[in-house]
């Protein structure tokens, strides 16, 4: 099954920076906007950031906006996601997936993306 690939979670404490990787080869991802979201226990999967196929367009939940910065790598097939200034409500399972065809840039919702990874966790310490 064709599926991104996260990698980088891990845990650190507030303050700290953290940098995942989302492996999405294949024509599958390609020209395909990318979004990253996640899920804390017991919480609803929640949008974090997207950007384009081209990279060139990038949004961002408000409650990382500052923190966090979405990027690609064509060449490579990668989508990363750089995350500074972490705080423990950073806490959570991080995916990256797959933005369906024809929608929004600022699409936040989970419906609105199809392929998903498996994830990869964040723990921030106090």
């Amino acid at each position: 099954q064709v599926q991104p690939v996260e990698s980088g979670g891990g845990l650190v404490q507030a303050e700290d920076s953290l940098r995942l990787s989302c492996a999405a080869s294949g024509r599958t991802f390609s020209y395909y906007a990318m979004g990253w979201f996640r899920q804390a226990p017991g919480k609803e999967r929640e949008f974090v950031a997207r950007i384009s196929w081209s990279g060139r367009t990038t949004y961002y939940a408000d409650s990382v906006k500052g923190r966090f910065t979405i990027s690609r790598d064509g060449a490579k097939s990668m989508v990363y996601l750089q995350m500074n200034s972490l705080k423990p409500e950073d806490t959570a399972v991080y995916y990256c997936a797959r933005a369906n065809s024809g929608s929004s840039i600022s699409s936040s919702t989970p419906d609105d993306y199809d392929y998903w990874g498996q994830g990869t966790q964040v723990t921030v310490s106090s």
